[in-house]
């Protein structure tokens, strides 16, 4: 019997990693990503052409608006992506997103009968926001069994953050050894208009880091 999983993808590096990983181990993968009102909206023609690329069943775009709220550099133009390292949580922290992406997941999940969620959270190398961390990711596991017919019916939906406790540079060494073509992908917070990176943002330097550290050239700074 094909087992499914619902892949959130983002069109960033740690993403396109899950989804090679979940597809090795033998998932036929249904690709979701959200048009939340991100600036960098980029990011989701790249997530078309990752899902495409590692063979995804199907990919969806769901647009569901948290921008509106406000309150982060990734939705709000008046608020400027920082280019300095910052011990507090940044103002690229979009409230309450993960929760948001992955309720949408289960819901997708429930209706194709998957066995599991994938999603690209890490808590190593990364901004430091809350819903990046195991224990969120174990809080919403509980929320999962409780909130589903198929978890009161004793048919778990795992959600799997097979990255979470590796290094950028662990993530980009397990991505190349599946075939990931990171060319395809983006992590930058702000773009040039012309698709360039910014090359200053919080994601571009945490990239930059991670693929010095594994000895790789990132193929996406020629595109």
């Amino acid at each position: 019997m094909t087992k499914k999983a619902v892949i959130l993808v983002s069109g960033g590096l740690d993403s396109a990693t899950v989804l090679a990983m979940a597809i090795d181990q033998g998932y036929e993968c249904y690709t979701l990503s959200m048009d939340y009102g991100q600036r960098h909206r980029i990011e989701l023609d790249r997530a078309k052409k990752v899902s495409a690329a590692n063979g995804a069943k199907e990919h969806r775009v769901v647009r569901i608006d948290i921008g509106n709220f406000g309150g982060s550099a990734l939705t709000d133009r008046d608020i400027n992506v920082p280019t300095e390292e910052s011990d507090d949580i940044p103002i690229t922290y979009v409230p309450a997103r993960n929760t948001v992406f992955l309720s949408a997941a289960l819901g997708w999940a429930e209706v194709l009968e998957a066995k599991a969620i994938f999603i690209g959270a890490n808590a190593v190398d990364y901004s430091g926001y809350p819903d990046c961390r195991p224990e969120y990711i174990e809080a919403f596991q509980n929320l999962a069994n409780l909130a589903t017919k198929a978890g009161v019916e004793g048919e778990t939906i795992r959600i799997e953050a097979p990255i979470i406790h590796l290094t950028k540079a662990e993530i980009i060494a397990k991505g190349l050894a599946l075939g990931v073509d990171y060319s395809l992908t983006i992590s930058c917070y702000n773009p040039r208009t012309d698709g360039k990176i910014c090359g200053e943002c919080d994601s571009c330097r945490i990239r930059a880091e991670g693929f010095n550290a594994a000895g790789k050239i990132d193929p996406a700074i020629s595109r």
